[in-house]
C-alpha cells in the first residue's frame, strides 16, 4: 500500500487541498481531503503539489528523435519520451501511407500494446482524406473509403485499432463509419472539406470524434459552419493541439463551450532542436519550433507535449487546473470508453502525475 499525502488532488468533485490517495498493486483504494486514515501505510508527502490523472493522448506520432512509423524500437522509445512528459496512455498514430506499410505498423502497435500499459492502440489518420484538406498527409496514399482495405487493416491490428480518422464528404464514407462502429472502433472526422450537414450527418451515424480542430478543415463561416459548429450541437468531442500555433487560444476557449480533447499531434522533431525532419515519407522543416512542409510550408505535426499542452490551456487559455485534467484525462479516457483510467477515484488505475506550481511535471506514476 502507497498514500500520497499533502497534495492539491484533482478530482471529479473539485480539488481536495490538502488531500490524499492511496494505492495498492497498482490500483486506487481511497481518496480523501486532510489527513489519511491513521495507520496508513507508505506514506509520501507531496508538500502541497498538485495530483492529476496521468494525460492520455490521444493523437501523437512521435518525439524526443523516435518517429512511431519507423520501427518498434522508435515506438517504445517515442512512447518513453512522452511518458516522462505526463503521458501514462499513448495513443500510436499513423499518418497516411500505403496499406502495406500501414498494416506493418499496426502490428507493431499491436504488439507494443499487448506489452506495455502506456500503450492503447492505433489511431489510423488516414488514408480515407480529402485531397482538399490533406496537410501533410501524403497526397499520393490518400484512398476513397473502402471496406475491403479497413477490414485489411484491422485484421493487421489485431483489434488494437481504436480511433479512425475519415474524411464524411467521400463516397462511402458513412458505410465506413457504420463498418467502423460494427467493429468497436471511433470514428473521427477530420482531414476534411465537409459542409456543416454532411458532418452532421456523420456524427448522426455515430462518428464520436473531431480531429485537431479548425486544422485540415473547412474554415469556419457564418453562412456555412462547417465541421466544429456540427460538432458542438451534436455533443462530439473536440481534437485541439493548445501550442499556440495550430490554434489562437480564443478557438481553445471556443471549443471548450463543449466537451475538448487536448493533443499533441506531436512528430520526433518533440524535444528535438529545428532542423530536417521526416513525416511519412515527407520533408519537414522545424524552425523556432514550428513543424511545417519543406514542399509547401503546411503545418506538419507540432513539437508540443502533454505537459506543455496543460499548462498553455491554464496559463494561456485561462482553463482551471481541473478543466485541463478532464480534458487531458477524463475526457479522451471517455472517447476510447476506458473505464479505469482518467480520474483519480477508488478503482481507477493509479496513473497519476505531480505537477509543481508552474505546472511542470515532476514525477510520473504508472
Amino acid at each position: 500500500m502507497t498514500t500520497l499525502t499533502g497534495a492539491r488532488v484533482v478530482t471529479r468533485e473539485g480539488v481536495l487541498a490538502p488531500g490524499w490517495v492511496s494505492f495498492d498493486g497498482g490500483v486506487i483504494t481511497g481518496v480523501g481531503a486532510g489527513s489519511p486514515p491513521a495507520g496508513s501505510t507508505g506514506v509520501r508527502d507531496l508538500g502541497g503539489a498538485w495530483l492529476l490523472p496521468g494525460y492520455i493522448d490521444l493523437h501523437v506520432h512521435g518525439g524526443g528523435g523516435h518517429d512511431f512509423g519507423a520501427s518498434p524500437e522508435d515506438l517504445a522509445a517515442g512512447v518513453a519520451f512522452h511518458h516522462a512528459h505526463g503521458t501514462t496512455g499513448t495513443l500510436i498514430s499513423l499518418v497516411t501511407a500505403p496499406v502495406d506499410t500501414l498494416s506493418e505498423q499496426l502490428r507493431w502497435v499491436a504488439a507494443r500494446a499487448e506489452d506495455s500499459p502506456l500503450v492503447l492502440g492505433a489511431h489510423l489518420e488516414g488514408p480515407f482524406l480529402s485531397h482538399a484538406r490533406c496537410g501533410a498527409q501524403h497526397p499520393d496514399h490518400l484512398l476513397t473509403p473502402d471496406a475491403e482495405v479497413m477490414a485489411t487493416l484491422l485484421k493487421a491490428a489485431q483489434g488494437h485499432v481504436r480511433v479512425v480518422t475519415v474524411a464524411p464528404e467521400l463516397p462511402g464514407a458513412l458505410e465506413l463509419v457504420d463498418q467502423l462502429r460494427e467493429a468497436g472502433v471511433v470514428a473521427a472526422v477530420g482531414h476534411s472539406d465537409a459542409r456543416y450537414d454532411e458532418a452532421a450527418a456523420a456524427f448522426a451515424r455515430g462518428a464520436s470524434l473531431v480531429t485537431h480542430a479548425f486544422n485540415g478543415m473547412r474554415p469556419l463561416h457564418h453562412r456555412e459552419p462547417g465541421i466544429v459548429p456540427a460538432a458542438l450541437d451534436a455533443g462530439v468531442p473536440c481534437e485541439a493541439i493548445n501550442d499556440g500555433v495550430h490554434l489562437h487560444a480564443g478557438a481553445v476557449r471556443l471549443l471548450a463551450h463543449g466537451p475538448i480533447v487536448l493533443v499533441t499531434d506531436a512528430i520526433d522533431a518533440t524535444g528535438r532542436p529545428d532542423g530536417s525532419y521526416v513525416l511519412g515519407g515527407q520533408e519537414v522543416t522545424v524552425r523556432d519550433g514550428q513543424a511545417r512542409l519543406a514542399r509547401d510550408g503546411a503545418l506538419a505535426g507540432s513539437t508540443l507535449t502533454m505537459e506543455d499542452a496543460v499548462r498553455r490551456a491554464v496559463r494561456e487559455v485561462g482553463l482551471t487546473v481541473e478543466a485541463a485534467s478532464v480534458a487531458a484525462s477524463t475526457m479522451p479516457a471517455r472517447v476510447l470508453g476506458l473505464t479505469d483510467r482518467g480520474r483519480i477515484e477508488p478503482g481507477f488505475r493509479a496513473d497519476l502525475v505531480v505537477l509543481n506550481d508552474d505546472l511542470d511535471v515532476v514525477d510520473v506514476l504508472v
